[in-house]
């Protein structure tokens, strides 16, 4: 097999040259070309100094994550790094693309780094639940102070090659067409100095008061993972006086306690689920496209507006419909209010505004869609309505044009045989708001084309969406496992739990809010049937009271004028009047341990059966969108990984417990040992 790691002399500079697609990861053979490579230009005494480069697009961007819960094979990454870094002769490190991880811990071993202007370097593993495992914990705060240290190995966000060399990171920034050259120049001047920088060799400045600052202020990011707290530590004992050796000793030892972990499994899951929920599998990867070169959306509202930013950052035209003029404004006005709030603080530059802006077309007429090629309807969520429009866009928008609907929970059958095209409807379910939250429910119709559905998921991708395909049922995968929480979590109102109590759980599970500070911010009156006289639920008495929730300032919760929350009287008089009106037995403690089971497990009971009707594709699919749909805590995989970790004989044995029908598949899973898939 041919080494993905060559070397080439450029007079007394030896080129190390990695070409290992697509990313050069650092695998095994990789690391093998690599100590390979380091170990002849150390013997030959022709070579006075060496750079490490990489072809394609990107330096090494990380370790091999394939190779995680497998047996080393040597030389380990730690291994390599410290020799280069022990090397007797400079090694200059060429980076461009990004250097992330392990890519990032070479770097930092080698003498002498340079870097093109748009190249990115940093430490994300604390997004997969891990630390920087080569000693890269150790030498940031060496080269570049505890300050960056942290933020780079805690927060796990890359820097620019600029940041990088203002820090001391990067030496020098190269041209962006002539990194091999500068490189090559640079080892050529750096060849004569001794004693060679060595960042094991280097001192730490003590900054206690920075570590316990940078904690205070990231608690509430940090809240529940472990990876950060693990990294914060290691620049800790880096800045405490330890040696390096002990310095790398204890990285060592959280590092592994980390990698055994549940935490990190469980990110390393949806790490890979992401990706895997962009197969499709009766959709061979190389079907045709259709082109997407402009898009309708008909709805100007929250929703409306939000799908619609979703392709004008994306450089999509879009030409967005309403009913009334001063809809039309004011959903504009909101468009241009969010993209202006976004260049305020940096993250785009003011004329992207006017760009996304110029390329939007406002207008009150249908008519308008006729020549898009995707139209996506953000209307009232009513049936009828969508019936009707669907009809109307028949008519209006040209043939191969593919028609979307933003429905959260009805049938896109039904909607689709509104056509004489049924193949072209698809269903693509954003979430509020719509321009913020990473996932799209694709939903497949019965008569859906393979090649809309192709074209759906890879114009997700480009519009930076988390998309994952669901079939036609009440919610679809979402909503659908949502929906028996919501009603175990009122139950237990009745039964003698409080909103604060349930919502208390939740929130100490993990998720960013419980059942009834969801409703109450989407609004109790949802789904009302707007019939005072009419009190059916403890929901309907709270709705003919007017306690929609956040927009009134009262809802399961009281709230003050900055819609900070306190349990309300009057919710508890409420359920009380209604429990004595429907004959419930008096209330009883009920335990946390509880409320776990009764509202969470029916959700992987519902997970369940949504796999069994071919409703999801996998269990890993179902765990991506409630992490980028729902909030579920990413430490925890997702409900389906997590029912694994608790234990699907104890999840089975709760649902009986409380008189729940087990789906069949999740029993037969439990009993064999087995998992959900």
């Amino acid at each position: 097999m041919t080494s993905p790691i060559r070397t080439e002399r450029h007079g007394d500079v030896l080129v190390i040259v990695s070409d290992s697609p697509p990313v050069n990861a650092l695998g095994a053979a990789v690391r093998q070309g690599l100590e390979a490579g380091v170990k002849e230009g150390v013997a030959d005494a022709s070579i006075t100094a060496m750079v490490i480069r990489c072809d394609g697009r990107t330096f090494f961007a990380g370790a091999d994550i394939t190779e995680f819960g497998k047996p080393m094979q040597e030389p380990g990454l730690p291994t390599v790094i410290d020799m280069i870094e022990a090397a007797d002769k400079p090694v200059v490190a060429a980076i461009h693309g990004t250097a992330l991880g392990g890519g990032c811990e070479v770097a930092l071993g080698c003498h002498y780094r340079i870097a093109v202007p748009s190249a990115k370097i940093g430490t994300p593993e604390v997004k997969l639940g891990l630390l920087p495992g080569a000693g890269g914990t150790q030498r940031i705060p060496r080269i570049a102070g505890v300050k960056l240290a942290l933020e780079m190995t805690a927060k796990g966000d890359p820097i620019s090659a600029s940041r990088a060399k203002d820090a001391g990171l990067i030496d020098r920034l190269a041209g962006e067409d002539s990194l091999e050259a500068d490189a090559i120049a640079f080892a050529r001047e750096v060849a004569s100095n001794r004693p060679l920088p060595r960042a094991s060799e280097k001192n730490v400045t003590p900054d206690p008061e920075a570590v316990e600052a940078f904690r205070k202020e990231n608690a509430r990011r940090f809240r529940g993972f472990d990876a950060p707290a693990a990294n914060i530590a290691c620049v800790e004992k880096a800045a405490s006086g330890a040696s390096f050796a002990d310095g790398i000793a204890f990285e060592r030892a959280e590092f592994m306690k980390l990698m055994m972990g549940v935490q990190s499994a469980a990110q390393r899951h949806i790490f890979f689920a992401e990706r895997q929920a962009a197969k499709i599998d009766d959709v061979p990867a190389d079907t045709p496209l259709r082109p997407i070169k402009k898009v309708g959306v008909i709805g100007a509202g929250t929703m409306g507006g939000g799908i619609s930013m979703n392709f004008l950052s994306a450089g999509i035209p879009v030409t967005i419909v309403e009913m009334q003029q001063d809809a039309l404004d004011r959903g504009t006005g909101v468009i241009r209010k969010n993209y202006e709030a976004t260049a305020a603080k940096g993250r785009i530059k003011p004329e992207a505004v006017e760009a996304a802006m110029g390329a939007l077309t406002p207008t009150l007429s249908l008519d308008d869609l006729a020549d898009c090629d995707l139209v996506i309807e953000a209307v009232y969520e009513n049936m009828d309505v969508k019936k009707e429009l669907f009809g109307k866009l028949d008519t209006i928008v040209k043939k191969g044009a593919i028609l979307a609907s933003n429905t959260s929970y009805l049938n896109v059958d039904e909607i689709a045989a509104s056509t004489g095209r049924p193949e072209d409807v698809v269903g693509m379910h954003f979430f509020s708001p719509a321009n913020v939250m990473k996932l799209l429910e694709v939903v497949r119709g019965e008569k859906t084309a393979k090649d809309v559905l192709a074209t759906v998921m890879a114009l997700a991708k480009k519009i930076r969406k988390v998309a994952v395909v669901a079939g036609v049922c009440h919610g679809f995968i979402g909503n659908r496992m949502l929906a028996p929480r919501q009603i175990e979590a009122m139950k237990l109102l009745m039964e003698g739990a409080t909103p604060e109590q349930v919502d208390k759980v939740h929130v100490a599970f993990g998720m960013p809010m419980g059942p009834f500070q969801m409703s109450d911010l989407a609004g109790v009156d949802i789904g009302w049937h707007r019939d005072p006289t009419r009190i059916e639920s403890i929901r309907d008495a709270l709705a003919a009271e007017k306690r929609w929730g956040q927009k009134t300032q009262a809802g399961f919760y009281d709230y003050d004028e900055r819609r900070n929350p306190s349990p309300s009287p009057r919710v508890a008089e409420i359920i009380e009047e209604f429990r004595q009106k429907s004959g419930a037995p008096a209330p009883r403690e009920i335990s946390d341990e509880e409320i776990v089971e009764r509202t969470l497990y029916p959700m992987v009971n519902e997970g369940a059966l949504i796999l069994e009707e071919g409703k999801a594709q996998r269990a890993s699919d179902i765990d991506v969108v409630w992490i980028y749909g729902y909030g579920w805590p990413v430490y925890r995989g997702g409900p389906m990984f997590w029912a694994g970790t608790e234990g699907l004989p104890k999840i089975v044995a709760g649902l009986e417990k409380h008189g729940c029908a087990v789906a069949r598949s999740l029993k037969d899973a439990a009993a064999s040992g087995g998992r959900l898939k």
